[in-house]
């Protein structure tokens, strides 16, 4: 029985030492915001706009990146096929779920379940900076009512 349970323990470590190879680990760092590379949201005619940090938003596999939206901006009811983390930096965005419109001013997080239909946007108030992050690209799916 001992002997099982070493063999056992060393098959677990084994598994833990090749799966801490496999993931990569490096800096990020983003010191500087106006070193960013700020890019209009295609089809938002500048009213949505995106800098990546990591990957590319609106490429495959994993992403972070900051988004602006301009006040006033509503992007109507939809979906993501991806959970969606995010975190508010300035303004205050909003989220209408099930019919209830909750707000997240700066300093804010949420986190919307993949496929979750909701409606969202950035106040009148004053423009909104975002920061999120996917484990794939970003997509937005309009939905009817």
């Amino acid at each position: 029985m001992k002997a099982l349970h070493t063999l056992i323990a060393g098959l677990a470590l084994g598994t833990l030492a090749l799966t801490a190879q496999a993931v990569e680990t490096k800096l990020v760092s983003v010191p500087n915001s106006a070193e960013l590379k700020w890019q209009d949201v295609p089809n938002t005619k500048g009213a949505v706009s995106y800098a990546n940090v990591e990957g590319d938003i609106f490429g495959e596999g994993p992403y972070s990146a900051y988004v602006k939206f301009k006040k006033g901006v509503d992007n109507g009811l939809h979906q993501h096929t991806e959970t969606l983390p995010t975190v508010v930096l300035d303004g205050t965005f909003y989220a209408v779920i099930d019919g209830k419109r909750t707000e997240f001013p700066a300093g804010s997080y949420y986190k919307l379940p993949a496929d979750l239909v909701h409606e969202s946007g950035c106040t009148a108030a004053a423009d909104c900076l975002l920061f999120q992050y996917q484990a794939d690209k970003f997509d937005l799916k309009p939905v009817k009512k």
